[in-house]
């Protein structure tokens, strides 16, 4: 099973083809801020399930997963100074998408969604500004353990809010990190166990 298809099954979306979309190379223009729904959310829909061992669990219906992977994949090759990452909640049958506004974006998700619901919220900050901060956290890892903070995980929170660091050393990342990286730095800091034998193994 792909590392989507795992995702969806699991309800929620981290990180993902659809036709050329007119006007895609233009200019960006802001979008609204707040967030809106697309036209599919007018429509009540009753949540799928499967039985899994024993188990009945809510699962993502066929177009609404084909509508987060056209999103997906066209967020990350051509909105990618927009578009910062995506969830479905699967008991309410919708997706969510966060992204820096952009009226270009909005128009590509609304075309994208079909008849599918998708819930569009802001972002602080989106996939090509937070590669850029993720890609300079791990290339400093060897820096980081030598001054005493042992990072465990770096990941961009699907949601925008910022690299996500985990460590043993929370309270010294947090005080140290901003200084080096400077204040505005998106750098959001988690307490984080170090990785197992076992786990590693996974």
């Amino acid at each position: 099973m792909s590392r989507l298809g795992r995702l969806l099954l699991a309800g929620v979306l981290m990180i993902g083809g659809c036709g050329e979309f007119e006007g895609a190379d233009q200019a960006a223009e802001p979008g609204p801020a707040g967030g809106w729904r697309t036209a599919g959310c007018e429509f009540s829909r009753a949540p799928e399930h499967v039985v899994m061992g024993g188990v009945r669990m809510p699962v993502t219906p066929a177009p609404l997963r084909a509508a987060m992977e056209r999103i997906e994949q066209g967020g990350r090759t051509r909105f990618r100074d927009s578009y910062a990452g995506i969830e479905v909640d699967q008991l309410r049958v919708r997706a969510v998408v966060y992204r820096v506004p952009d009226a270009a974006f909005d128009e590509f998700i609304r075309q994208a969604a079909g008849h599918s619901c998708v819930v569009v919220r802001d972002a602080a900050h989106a996939v090509a500004e937070l590669g850029s901060w993720h890609d300079r956290v791990v290339a400093d890892l060897a820096f980081w353990t030598g001054r005493g903070v042992r990072i465990v995980t770096v990941g961009s929170r699907h949601d925008g809010a910022g690299v996500e660091i985990g460590t043993r050393d929370v309270e010294r990342a947090r005080r140290e990190m901003p200084v080096h990286y400077g204040e505005g730095a998106p750098l959001v800091f988690v307490e984080e166990a170090p990785v197992t034998l076992s786990e590693a193994r996974d």
